[in-house]
């Protein structure tokens, strides 16, 4: 029950993650798995894609597809909306910090 809550209360955590990486150069899935087990955040491959697919679906991800030694890669770029959506989550996660840090 209690990873259940975690789960939700971090995937605006993950989303934000994402749009920050996304716009500092192309992501690909595998990647960001790496980049997010890092940072403490366990998720599979089954949690991201469709977090992907959904954040391409509101227009903060752009996608494009290369091919990398055979097979098609998808990379993911922040959009002019992703990035003004990260701006205005950075200021809130920043209130937020400063609330609740002591």
């Amino acid at each position: 029950m209690e990873e259940k809550i975690l789960r939700k209360l971090f995937l605006g955590f993950i989303q934000i993650h994402i749009l920050h990486h996304a716009q500092e150069h192309p992501i690909y899935g595998a990647w960001m798995l790496e980049e997010l087990r890092e940072h403490g955040y366990n998720i599979s491959s089954g949690t991201l894609y469709p977090i992907l697919h959904s954040m391409e679906s509101d227009g903060l991800l752009r996608k494009e597809e290369k091919n990398v030694e055979g097979k098609i890669r998808k990379y993911y770029t922040t959009t002019e909306k992703g990035s003004s959506i990260l701006i205005e989550a950075r200021n809130k996660a920043y209130e937020l910090f400063k609330e609740i840090k002591d």
